[in-house]
């Protein structure tokens, strides 16, 4: 027994005696390239697109997606897989890539995105994520194919000349452009921008005195009642209206907006023969003459049609309102000078006229991340800042261009 356990330490303590070291860095070495094999062959396994799309998820939600574009099918017959554009192609970094996956196959096996539902409320988070790692790496898994160095700018169209050289210039990442080249964008209502915060922090200690004028920072809803159980319509952002009363928690105030003469007028607008959205009504309210009174009634030269001048009071939540309409403006003037700048130089606000800016903007805005809220104040921004007011009301003072909607 003995000598069985002196064996036994012999053999785990003390060194080799009778293998020679040739046998043991040899054993060593295909130990070695053995690991290595087998690491590498689990690298490239997984590398694959049958890999990525045998997750139900990534095989129901975005296969399809990809399937209905140029990536997928074209007339040259290149196609992109997965691995193309989500690994990165350097082993380093294929590695750390690796590595972060095993948080998304975590979630998977939770059930975090296991269901449809699940993965388009969840989407947001991982187009930032991807979007984020494009913007950090200039874009390089999609610069394997499309590199500025390479393209024949010659042949593009005119618009996209202008565009691709000046992104070329700044070595731009692909995505600040194109991040819905491949999958649909995602739905940004779970995104919101935090610059509101401030706002509403700066509304709700606002000191608010009777018969006098504030401008909405957030959307709020419009009700019959005093108890705001009786709903009638939405006010927008930067909306100019006239506090009557406060009581607890609500608000009356006076809107004097302007309206065309034609359906059922629930679209009221803050100046004349401008389509610059202020408050939506319902349509029973906004024909109802007890609640609506018309003031005034002009012929628009430009379309031929009718508008009227009306005012009306409803019921509001306090607390969303501020003396001056400069502090919104500065988190629209940013957001479209960061936002809109990224793809080519953005046109000043005056360079177009009212009416213009929301089929432009409305073109724009899906190559952008940003999200509902503030893509309604930019535009709200955007038409105030005209070539409308550029003039007669001066572009840089919002205030006095929306004083004139109040009779």
């Amino acid at each position: 027994m003995k000598n069985l356990l002196r064996s036994l330490r012999d053999l785990f303590l003390k060194p080799a005696v009778r293998i020679g070291l040739g046998v043991l860095v040899t054993g060593g070495f295909i130990a070695g390239v053995l690991a290595w094999q087998g690491f590498n062959t689990a690298m490239e396994a997984t590398n694959k697109e049958e890999f990525c799309l045998s997750c139900h998820t990534m095989h129901d939600n975005l296969l399809p997606e990809l399937q209905k574009t140029v990536h997928w099918n074209n007339r040259t017959g290149v196609r992109a897989r997965c691995p193309d554009c989500h690994v990165p192609h350097d082993f380093t970094d294929k590695v750390a890539r690796k590595m972060q996956a095993s948080r998304e196959v975590l979630g998977q096996l939770l059930g975090t995105i296991d269901t449809r539902e699940k993965f388009k409320e969840h989407r947001i988070v991982l187009a930032q994520r991807e979007w984020k790692r494009f913007s950090a790496n200039g874009s390089k898994e999609c610069r394997a194919c499309h590199d500025y160095k390479d393209m024949d700018f010659d042949k593009m169209r005119p618009a996209s000349q202008v565009a691709m050289r000046k992104a070329a210039e700044r070595n731009q990442s692909c995505v600040d452009c194109h991040k819905g080249v491949a999958h649909q964008l995602p739905e940004m209502k779970g995104a919101r921008n935090p610059a509101f915060d401030t706002l509403v922090s700066s509304a709700s200690g606002q000191s608010v005195d009777t018969g006098k004028d504030y401008f909405l920072v957030v959307p709020q809803e419009l009700f019959a009642d005093e108890g705001m159980t009786k709903r009638i319509g939405a006010i927008e952002v930067a909306t100019q209206v006239k506090v009557l009363e406060t009581k607890g928690d609500a608000q009356r105030v006076e809107l004097a907006l302007w309206r065309k003469n034609k359906g059922y007028g629930r679209v009221w607008y803050s100046h004349f023969g401008l389509n610059i959205t202020s408050a939506i009504l319902d349509k029973e309210i906004a024909q109802d003459t007890s609640f609506v009174k018309v003031l005034d009634t002009k012929e628009d030269p430009m379309t031929g049609l009718e508008w009227q001048q009306v005012t009306a009071t409803a019921w509001m939540r306090k607390g969303s309102v501020l003396e001056s309409v400069e502090p919104v403006w500065s988190i629209a003037r940013a957001s479209y000078n960061s936002s809109c700048s990224v793809c080519h130089r953005q046109p000043e606000e005056a360079h177009f006229d009212a009416n213009t800016w929301p089929g432009l903007f409305g073109g724009m805005v899906g190559f952008t991340s940003m999200d509902d809220d503030t893509a309604r104040v930019v535009l709200k921004y955007l038409q105030t800042h005209s070539s409308d007011f550029s003039t007669s009301h001066g572009a840089g003072s919002p205030d006095s261009a929306l004083q004139t909607a109040r009779p």
